[in-house]
């Protein structure tokens, strides 16, 4: 069996999350900038592990007024709080392609486990001779679980912001130099 180390390539990943605003419509947005790696045993997934780092400042709704209120202690407070981190804790094989990824996600010094729905979509290489894995991933947590309470009540009823987010990952990684490694 071997275990092999694929580092997150950036450029052609993403963390994206999704939230009710007002009730009646969605906001999206994702994190511009963050690293992690995938060790991934394909014989032996409970051999696998997921880490991940997310730089808290770099979150991007596309609205620079919206943005700077989520960096701000309401939401994030990134000056107290600059980056939210993943650890997996468990890897077991799903139907098809699939892996039930639990962890700890860590988001203003509050830990909460989570479980990430997540499938391997294949692996190949690119033009330059880079072996690259591709992976999707979906969850949903309750941001007054991290202690992300900011809102506010609307006239209509309901609040300015819901208290669940829709997060999902799209992941390309590229194979380290010597990633495998005999388990």
């Amino acid at each position: 069996m071997a275990n092999t180390t694929w580092n997150i390539d950036l450029t052609h990943s993403g963390i994206h999350f999704t939230v009710r605003h007002m009730v009646i419509s969605k906001v999206r947005g994702s994190f511009r900038k963050f690293s992690g790696t995938v060790s991934l045993d394909e014989q032996d997934p409970s051999a696998s592990s997921v880490s991940v780092r997310i730089e808290a400042p770099s979150i991007d709704t596309g609205v620079q007024q919206r943005d700077d209120h989520l960096r701000s202690p309401d939401f994030f407070d990134v000056e107290k709080f600059p980056a939210i981190t993943f650890q997996s804790t468990k890897v077991e094989p799903s139907p098809g392609n699939g892996l039930r990824v639990t962890g700890n996600l860590t988001i203003r010094d509050i830990t909460r486990e989570v479980v990430l729905e997540a499938e391997q979509l294949g692996i190949g290489k690119d033009p330059w001779g880079n072996i690259k894995a591709a992976f999707e991933a979906k969850t949903s947590i309750d941001r007054r679980d991290f202690g992300l309470k900011w809102n506010q009540a609307l006239e209509t009823g309901g609040v300015l912001v819901g208290e669940k987010i829709e997060i999902s990952l799209e992941v390309q990684a590229v194979k380290a130099q010597g990633a495998e490694k005999a388990a």
